[in-house]
């Protein structure tokens, strides 16, 4: 997966229990748009990130990032 900094990125919870978390991506530190990313979360959290299968990109609007 490709992503570009003002991408949203979710990450599916893995049990009934828990739920999803949403984030922003702030800035993409592999080559081509690929992890690992530096995200903001909606709760403020910040961190380095590699995701697994078990995420998802929504393409953010120009201008975005941060």
């Amino acid at each position: 997966m490709k992503a570009a900094p003002g991408d949203r990125i979710i990450i599916r919870g893995h049990t009934v229990e828990s739920s999803d978390r949403h984030g922003r991506i702030l800035e993409v530190r592999g080559a081509d748009g690929a992890p690992p990313y530096q995200v903001r979360f909606d709760d403020g959290h910040e961190t380095i990130l590699f995701p697994g299968g078990d995420f998802v990109v929504e393409r953010g609007e120009p201008g975005e990032a941060g």
